[in-house]
């Protein structure tokens, strides 16, 4: 009688108190009109794609006043905030890295803002923090983005990033006396930081405007190399090609110092590979891959011989071998495609550990440098091998393993022996023999069979009334595999469903997987999604009423779109710093590179397909839209704001019906990485809140 008593409450307040208490700030609307083609596309809040603005500042302003207005009115918000931060409150760290007679890693004692970067003597055990960004900024907003040994051991060179920007400032520590060295550079991106001799080669940008640094389209990337103990500006420029303004290019040298790689690549996929012996000279570099068309991983080189990981006529990948000193040979192939995705290949001194994803779970296994596989290593249960340390001096390996009910734990590997050892398991308050982790198999719309992971309390009832969180990415090749995530503890404990289906357009599958689900083909991942929800529905997991859709970045798109062509279909729509127009996102930062995956509105044929599922173009009136919470940042300059900024304002302009439809904007953060852990809890609490309150959940 209490719980029905509770849930009677809780109807009241959500569909009384706070619908009633929601006015919108009026958000000015401009007379802007594009003509895409003979179609003419209005855009009537165009004027928040300026960041700097002071109309857009106050506009972000008012919508957070309102959100937090909201989210404050949820009874058990700051109950659900103290409990993350107490079951946030456990030691990790990362996959160690054996280099010398010293291991490095990063840890975290449980609440830091940002994880320390640490050397362990072997021989004495002695730990010493090396970089600790915590002391850098009392924020926490600083943090380390990118870490490079020079290959005598003598330097560290490290990358930061503030206020969770694609920004990288780059420094150098002397690892005998642990001091900084004066070395600065700045407006570093998207870089490699390869060492040479008394030096680095890294990848950035002239900057002319500073303050349209977070948004303007980034163009002619250039690669420098610098000498330890000068200044930036005597960095020589060692390559660039301004017949092609949307090109990144990295730079990668061997262990050895004899030879420099040249990435070459016009999206995120897709790659024109180059070679030159060091030191490099005018025009040195030859080409070892010619187009953009496949991808190539360099993983070993023996006896002048590179071996890649590449996905060139197969794929689902292959590992091949080509001739340094006569590059223009065919390649041969070591390990041929099989029927199962080649994750990756790692080299040690003796061996290769090879990884490969078996219906969407890791398999991991011990191989000669012929190819020859001499162990499997054992896995602990179904899961995901998320990290693996390997270096060519010695036959110890490291790696990290997790899953949906498994916290991430380090194994070491003794390649010699073939032994397997526990290295690090985290304590933390949780209880994984509660819980069971299901992976099934749904047909979608085309017929296509799709699998997805189900984990939820053991004693589960399908009767339709569990609330249920789905979650989704399919893009750009990445592959969700399962992996443990603290944020779903508390809506797992109170009888949530947690479902994440493998759609398509990620890597799952390998390149056919991928390539089923971009530009004109991108409707699939939206319909492998949508049927999902409608399997659980069937199935009697939960129903439309108890459903909530969560993704971030292309995963934002995803349910943009989703929660604009079935919003019967889902009660909770959390969209995170998702590209919602699909006509402009190539025209800010990096977004060009992305119409490999999605296609460009300057093409009429790609413009009919993009504006057909567009999030912002596909909002009607007189709809009732799930209960929505977006959420964005102020320094997010991989998908800019504005994508979010347009959505929600044209989303509270034309919502029906008392769901709430508000927006988060957190400030001194971006896309994701780096966020310190006292924002990270701050925004989980606050979107769990959200959801579980409008999905009639207690806590």
């Amino acid at each position: 009688m209490r719980k029905l008593l509770f849930f009677i409450t809780m109807f009241l307040i959500m569909n009384s108190t706070i619908s009633q208490e929601l006015n919108y700030p009026k958000t000015k609307k401009v007379d802007v009109v594009e003509n895409y083609h003979g179609t003419l596309v209005s855009d009537p809040y165009r004027w928040l794609e300026d960041e700097n603005s002071p109309e857009t500042k106050l506009w972000i302003k008012e919508q957070n006043e309102l959100t937090f207005s909201y989210l404050s009115q949820i009874p058990f918000r700051d109950k659900l905030r103290k409990y993350y931060e107490e079951i946030w409150n456990y030691e990790r760290m990362g996959t160690p890295s054996e280099i010398g007679d010293k291991l490095y890693y990063f840890k975290n004692s449980g609440l830091q803002n940002q994880s320390v970067f640490c050397e362990k003597n072997k021989k004495t055990n002695e730990e010493l923090v090396l970089l600790d960004p915590n002391k850098w900024d009392p924020k926490g907003t600083t943090a380390i983005s990118a870490l490079a040994f020079s290959h005598d051991k003598q330097y560290l060179a490290y990358g930061i990033s503030k206020a969770g920007s694609d920004w990288v400032e780059i420094f150098v520590m002397d690892l005998k006396t642990k001091k900084l060295l004066p070395d600065h550079i700045k407006w570093a991106k998207f870089t490699s930081i390869a060492w040479y001799k008394d030096g680095f080669f890294y990848s950035g940008y002239e900057i002319t405007d500073s303050t349209k640094a977070l948004t303007a389209k980034n163009e002619y990337h250039k690669i420098y190399y610098h000498k330890i103990g000068t200044q930036q500006n005597k960095d020589k420029l060692i390559y660039e090609n301004n017949d092609y303004p949307l090109r990144n290019f990295l730079l990668y040298t061997d262990k050895d110092e004899k030879y420099a790689f040249l990435y070459e690549n016009e999206s995120t996929s897709g790659i024109q590979l180059h070679v030159s012996k060091l030191p490099l000279k005018n025009n040195s570099f030859s080409l070892l891959f010619k187009g953009f068309e496949h991808d190539y991983y360099l993983v070993d080189i023996i006896n002048d011989f590179a071996y890649f990981i590449t996905n060139e006529g197969a794929p689902n990948y292959k590992l091949i071998k080509i001739s340094l000193k006569k590059p223009s040979l065919s390649p041969k192939t070591v390990i041929a495609e099989s029927k199962f995705v080649l994750n990756g290949v790692f080299a040690s001194k003796d061996y290769w550990v090879i990884q490969y994803q078996e219906d969407v779970k890791s398999k991991l296994y011990l191989a000669d440098k012929t190819g020859k596989i001499l162990d499997e290593i054992k896995l602990p249960t179904i899961g995901t091998v998320a990290g693996i340390s390997t270096y060519h001096e010695h036959n110890n390996i490291y790696f990290t393993f997790t899953s949906y009910l498994y916290p991430p734990t380090i194994f070491y590997y003794n390649a010699d022996t073939r032994q397997l050892s526990l290295y690090f398991k985290p304590s933390l308050k949780f209880n994984p023999d509660d819980y069971v982790t299901e992976q099934i198999f749904y047909t979608s719309k085309d017929g296509t069979k799709i699998p997805m992971f189900i984990t939820h309390k053991k004693d589960i009832k399908l009767d339709g009334n569990n609330p249920t969180l789905m979650y989704g990415y399919g893009g750009f090749n990445i592959s969700v595999l399962p992996s443990f995530s603290i944020k779903i503890i508390p809506f797992l404990e109170r009888g949530g469903i947690y479902a994440v289906p493998n759609i398509r357009g990620g890597g799952e599958y390998g390149k056919i997987w991928h390539e089923a689900g971009i530009k004109e083909k991108k409707q699939n991942v939206f319909d492998d999604f949508i049927a999902a929800a409608e399997y659980l529905i069937s199935r009697g997991y939960t129903s439309p009423s108890k459903l909530a859709i969560n993704g971030g970045s292309n995963g934002g798109l995803l349910v943009g779109a989703v929660m604009t062509q079935r919003p019967d279909l889902f009660k909770v729509a959390l969209p995170a710093v998702g590209v919602m127009d699909m006509l402009r996102y190539h025209k800010f930062t990096i977004g060009w590179a992305w119409i490999s995956d999605y296609g460009s509105s300057d093409d009429p044929n790609d413009f009919e397909y993009l504006y057909a599922y567009s999030p912002l173009h596909n909002i009607k009136e007189g709809v009732e839209y799930p209960a929505t919470l977006v959420t964005t940042a102020d320094h997010d300059d991989r998908v800019v704001p504005a994508h979010s900024f347009k959505f929600i304002a044209t989303l509270q302009e034309k919502q029906t019906g008392n769901n709430p439809v508000l927006i988060r904007i957190e400030t001194d953060a971006g896309h994701g990485g780096g966020k310190p852990i006292a924002k990270t809890i701050d925004e989980v609490a606050d979107v769990f809140a959200f959801m579980m309150f409008n999905l009639g959940m207690e806590f």
